[in-house]
């Protein structure tokens, strides 16, 4: 099953992005970050949900939450930490209000990033004490897998992206939990699944030397969702799938044709609804 990002469509309101594709004809829609947080939020979903016949998974940061913060469940600040475990509780209620089965949320950081530097360079700062972080992060997926548990929502973690500049502003040492194979280990929980990003482990592994092929075969082989846009392999750029792209001589179709699917392009319509159908007719 394919589903769009609603971070595709760039709006004040997460009604407007998801009106938006479901005029397109677009059935099934990842609720994404990206958009600002009001009161009839939820009503506004059910009643687009009702007129298009609509199909929600709630992902990451989202519903947007009235304090901005990056979230990040490693984090040894308690109020980063203690925000972003609130704010995964609240995802995981929306999510089983609005009928979705899976939630999936970014691995953590072993540094607060400051919002004004996501997506961009960030500079250097003192890492986390590592065992610490990943105790702190690991004993809380525990206790949000135990509520999800209780609504039959299945959890993910996603592997965060490791882009040239970073890895070199940070002198070669990685500040991302599970960024490729090996790193998953160290943040595995049982019964939570990865969702992997197939754009995000393109550069994470250039960047790290890995074998891309190997490491994304090994990684899709655990998991029943994806997230796909394509990248130079240098940084993460969320462009389009080209019948020609390197997506479709990495991954068989025996691979994505049953698994949840999310496409992340932040580009025009044309060239999001082209990507759907390249994708769409690959796994005819």
């Amino acid at each position: 099953m394919i589903y769009v990002s609603s971070s595709c469509v760039k709006a004040k309101r997460i009604s407007e992005s998801v009106f938006v594709l479901a005029k397109k004809g677009f059935k099934n829609i990842e609720l994404s970050g990206g958009t600002k947080p009001y009161k009839e939020l939820t009503k506004d979903l059910f009643d687009l949900k009702k007129k298009f016949d609509l199909n929600y998974i709630c992902h990451n940061y989202f519903p947007p939450p009235q304090t901005q913060f990056v979230l990040n469940l490693a984090s040894l600040n308690d109020e980063i930490y203690d925000l972003s475990y609130n704010h995964l509780k609240n995802a995981i209620e929306l999510s089983n209000i609005l009928g979705a089965t899976k939630f999936g949320f970014h691995a953590g950081f072993l540094i607060n990033l400051p919002m004004n530097q996501i997506g961009r360079s960030i500079e250097k700062q003192t890492l986390f004490d590592r065992k610490k972080s990943v105790e702190k992060f690991k004993n809380a997926c525990i206790d949000l897998m135990e509520f999800s548990d209780t609504m039959n929502i299945q959890l993910y973690i996603e592997n965060n992206v490791l882009s040239s500049s970073n890895f070199k502003n940070f002198e070669m040492v990685n500040p991302f939990l599970f960024t490729d194979y090996n790193s998953l280990d160290e943040v595995r929980v049982d019964r939570i699944k990865p969702l992997i990003d197939y754009a995000h482990l393109k550069v994470s592994s250039n960047v790290l030397g890995l074998d891309f092929k190997k490491e994304l075969s090994e990684l899709l082989a655990l998991t029943d969702y994806i997230h796909l846009s394509d990248n130079n392999g240098k940084a993460d750029q969320n462009k389009g799938i080209q019948k020609d792209s390197d997506i479709f001589s990495y991954i068989p179709p025996s691979e994505l044709r049953y698994k949840v699917i999310t496409l992340e392009i932040y580009d025009s319509l044309d060239v999001i609804i082209e990507s759907y159908n390249n994708l769409k007719e690959y796994l005819k």
